[in-house]
């Protein structure tokens, strides 16, 4: 199963950062085990949620060059509070680093200004046809779904106003 994580990009500065929301709400799936009676966000996904912030600052940044983003490593993870549901979970993370197709991302997630996570992820970017030219179509395919997610979860601002 594959989880959306990011409900909503509120600011973004290509090549800068990204800050965006996921609202935690108890109809999510995973928070009937995780914990019963006492339900919040798995710490895994949490970090997710950061790693997805960033996969959007990069693809924007990038003008959707990649297909694929991914986390490469993790470090200095720290969990510091819970997120619970009818909480909205506000990730900020910002561009560290370039080092040929990885980006170095310093992320951070609050709760109410409450600091629940922090991180310095490392994500991979690069195309599947890169690895296999028969996945060219593919990639093309993919590209076109994350523009058309993107702009449901960026709504611009208007210059005017």
């Amino acid at each position: 199963m594959r989880f959306s994580l990011v409900d909503r990009i509120v600011e973004i500065e290509p090549g800068k950062s990204i800050t965006a929301v996921k609202n935690l709400s108890l109809a999510e799936e995973y928070l009937a085990d995780h914990f019963p009676g006492f339900p919040v966000m798995p710490g895994v996904l949490m970090l997710e949620a950061m790693v997805q912030s960033g996969a959007w600052l990069i693809r924007h940044t990038d003008d959707f060059a990649h297909s694929t983003i991914l986390l490469k490593r993790a470090r200095a993870v720290k969990f510091n509070s819970f997120v619970t549901p009818g909480n909205a979970l506000l990730i900020e993370a910002t561009w560290q680093k370039t080092a040929e197709n990885e980006v170095t991302i310093k992320g951070q997630g609050s709760v109410e200004g409450r600091p629940t996570v922090s991180a310095r992820l490392t994500l991979e970017r690069f195309n599947l046809a890169d690895r296999n030219p028969d996945l060219a179509e593919s990639d093309e395919y993919r590209i076109r779904k994350l523009r058309e997610l993107f702009a449901e979860l960026w709504t611009q601002p208007d210059p005017d106003n």
